[in-house]
């Protein structure tokens, strides 16, 4: 089984009254994994003394996050403080709009590949929905992967199912021998009230997002798939249809108690 994290953006909410105890919250869950997204007034080393002294550790981190070469000296310091060998990056929709954007988008992480490479650290790539769209019936994401063979992912299962239109077991299959994380989220993707328009391409759908194991998300066949180099899956819900605190808490139950991940509890 992995091991099981949790992406702290989840509870920004709450760590914009009070990290600490949103810190001293997921580690009396169990979660044997924090990543970080934003320090919320802590320094990096106070960050990671903490999280030590809870009995949890830093496996990944979006801060910092790579950005292109202008800022890859300050990932590359933070990283180190943190005692992570990794760095992530990620784009919007417009950096993967069509071909030219693809190819300027790539041109990028190639650069901070290079750079990071030679300073011992592994770049890897968070994805949303986008990167999962197709252009003459390809993935961009494939199209992207052969412009930069050398990047690694942090592969979004939720997201990478495209609003419901990707089959995430197949995609997981298809980046497996790069994925070396995986983003866990669950929900369900309905057409909007009253809607029935397109959105490009598909119809406008409403995102629902849910505890782990409440929404379509197939869990169990995705953790029965993840490759043998992943080192971490990792809860992550941007919002959701319930208390947050109460959603990771059934999202830590839901996984550790069906043999899904592993936690410290």
């Amino acid at each position: 089984m992995k091991p099981i994290g949790i992406q702290l953006y989840s509870l920004r909410e709450y760590a914009a009254k009070d990290f600490v105890a949103v810190l001293k919250k997921v580690a009396d869950i169990g979660y044997k994994y924090v990543e970080p997204a934003g320090f919320w007034d802590l320094r990096p080393t106070e960050l990671k003394k903490m999280v030590t002294d809870l009995g949890m550790d830093m496996v990944s981190s979006h801060s910092p996050w790579a950005r292109g070469k202008a800022n890859s000296g300050e990932c590359m310091e933070i990283a180190s403080i943190l005692g992570l060998n990794k760095i992530v990056c990620g784009y919007g929709p417009d950096d993967f709009k069509d071909l030219d954007a693809i190819k300027k988008t790539a041109d990028i992480t190639n650069e901070m590949c290079e750079i990071f490479t030679r300073n011992g650290f592994t770049l890897f790539q968070h994805n949303h929905y986008w990167e999962f769209e197709r252009i003459d019936g390809r993935l961009k994401y494939d199209i992207y992967r052969e412009l930069c063979p050398n990047v690694k992912y942090e592969m979004d299962c939720f997201w990478s199912t495209n609003k419901g239109q990707e089959d995430p077991v197949a995609m997981l299959k298809e980046f497996a021998k790069d994925t070396i994380l995986l983003h866990m989220k669950d929900g369900q993707c309905r057409q909007q009230a009253g809607g029935g328009g397109m959105v490009n391409g598909l119809l406008d759908m409403k995102i629902d997002l849910m505890p782990l194991g409440t929404g379509t998300l197939p869990i169990a066949d995705l953790m029965a798939a993840a490759p043998e180099q992943v080192e971490a899956v990792i809860v992550e819900l941007d919002y959701c249809t319930e208390e947050m605190q109460g959603a990771v808490e059934k999202s830590y139950r839901f996984m550790t108690e069906n043999g899904l991940a592993v936690g410290n509890k």
